[in-house]
């Protein structure tokens, strides 16, 4: 196992599947199956999740709504995430907690570096909500972060292509897969976009790696942890 212990990044975009809203079970029921193969492995695992299939923190700001509000309602569409994903996990046989930066007592553990240590070492997979609980950053940026506090040797970014390619491979047909990347490139190029510029640059400057990958193909969680060279590893 190359890796003892990673971060995932999932974007709502993804959990919602085929609906234009919400969780797909279907999807996430998958998710399950090719993260239990991973900590089978070996691998502890993070998880943080996004809000985009519900709430856009930016995007709804305005018209009344302050963007305050608008990032912690993101927040708080996270955590809806986050709960599903936790229940779906379970019911696959996969132990797991779900903890929030975002004080929910009722419906999550207040998350803590101490808690989120004995869960991890106790094999249980860890899906974080609330992102870092301040608004005016992503969740993006909070996987980073989380990587970090946590100890993950590697933060894997979830992406519905191969990896980071020279240019939008959905518009050109000769876009060419990039194996490598380094993290001021990911930086300064501002073609790149697969996370944002406040969570690569946190990345560059504590030296996090990143590893963008598609993990909607079977198999390609375990394949990615086992250290095989699976999308674009950003370094």
């Amino acid at each position: 196992m190359a890796y003892k212990r990673v971060l995932l990044k999932l974007s709502g975009e993804q959990l919602a599947g085929k609906y234009d809203f919400g969780v797909d079970p279907e999807i996430a029921a998958f998710l399950a199956e090719e993260i239990k193969k991973a900590v089978a492995g070996g691998c502890q695992l993070a998880l943080v999740v996004g809000g985009g299939n519900m709430v856009r923190g930016a995007e709804v700001a305005g018209h009344g709504i302050r963007r305050v509000t608008a990032d912690q309602m993101g927040m708080l569409s996270g955590l809806i995430n986050c709960m599903a994903l936790t229940d779906i996990f379970e019911a696959h046989g996969l132990s797991t907690r779900c903890m929030s930066n975002v004080f929910a007592e009722q419906v999550a553990e207040d998350y803590s570096y101490r808690r989120a240590e004995k869960h991890l070492q106790k094999d249980r997979v860890v899906i974080l909500a609330g992102g870092i609980a301040r608004p005016y950053f992503t969740h993006d940026t909070a996987a980073v972060s989380f990587g970090l506090e946590l100890g993950c040797e590697v933060v894997l970014k979830a992406t519905k292509v191969d990896g980071v390619y020279d240019k939008d491979p959905a518009k050109f047909d000769d876009a060419t897969l990039l194996p490598t990347m380094s993290l001021e490139e990911a930086v300064t190029n501002g073609a790149v976009a697969v996370m944002d510029k406040a969570a690569l640059g946190l990345a560059m400057e504590q030296k996090q790696p990143i590893t963008v990958f598609n993990p909607m193909v079977e198999g390609n969680i375990a394949r990615v942890v086992s250290g095989e060279a699976i999308g674009t590893k950003i370094s």
